[in-house]
């Protein structure tokens, strides 16, 4: 296996709590950030399958080699069960890794884009996400929910949450701009600031959004525009087909 997309060892694994819940980052990820950045630089990005439609990620994406999916599973798996008490038993899922870029423009948004949003409700889904991209770009805020008090979306809470989200959503549809700070219905409760190199975990069902600099964020270009690279890992046995 190329070591062109080594993880620095050993990592420096830090813990930061947002709101009642722990993001794990790591700075300094990669021995040679520089090398995964000039890789970015030879993709055809695509946009997002979601894009048309005004859902999902507001950008375009490209895969990511293989060789650096192999160095971060090996580190972030065991990482993942450590820090959000994973069970052994469950198996791993993982999404394609995939280097992205935000795109559109904040009048070509939906209206789910408008705001915070989990990625999943299940108890084990993780979102991994390594900035490629520099403190002007950003980061990654978490929210609560102000009418539910919802931080993270569960099981339990989730048709709650939906139920009084989309009545917001119906009462007044969100102005077309990327969410950042706090509204009427959402309390920002702290951000990840955006770092290159550095290695971002949190379960995928804390209340989320990015948060951009559009003047300078929204570009195809991986030179300068906010290039992560994103993926998620889920960890449970796969449901039985009905």
């Amino acid at each position: 296996m190329s070591q062109r997309f080594a993880v620095r060892m050993p990592p420096d694994v830090r813990s930061v709590r947002i709101g009642d819940h722990e993001v794990v980052f790591i700075d300094d990820f990669l021995e040679d950030p520089d090398a995964l950045h000039a890789q970015a630089l030879e993709q055809r990005f695509q946009p997002y399958p979601g894009v048309r439609e005004h859902k999902g990620y507001p950008g375009v994406r490209a895969e990511a080699p293989g060789d650096y999916t192999h160095h971060l599973v090996a580190l972030v798996e065991p990482l993942i069960r450590i820090n959000f008490g994973v069970p052994e038993a469950l198996p791993l899922r993982k999404s394609m890794c995939a280097f992205s870029l935000i795109t559109a423009a904040p009048g070509q948004l939906g209206p789910l884009q408008r705001t915070p949003h989990f990625d999943a409700s299940t108890p084990h889904h993780m979102a991994v996400l390594l900035y490629l991209c520099g403190e002007q770009h950003g980061g990654t805020g978490f929210y609560r929910h102000k009418a539910t008090g919802i931080q993270r979306v569960t099981p339990d809470n989730r048709d709650r949450y939906l139920d009084a989200y989309q009545q917001e959503l119906a009462r007044r549809p969100p102005r077309p701009r990327y969410f950042a700070d706090s509204d009427e219905h959402f309390e920002l409760l702290g951000m990840m600031p955006a770092r290159r190199n550095r290695l971002v975990v949190y379960p995928g069902s804390l209340l989320h959004s990015a948060c951009i600099n559009p003047a300078i964020s929204l570009s195809d270009d991986p030179r300068s525009g906010r290039l992560t690279v994103n993926s998620f890992f889920d960890f449970g046995l796969i449901p039985a087909p009905m």
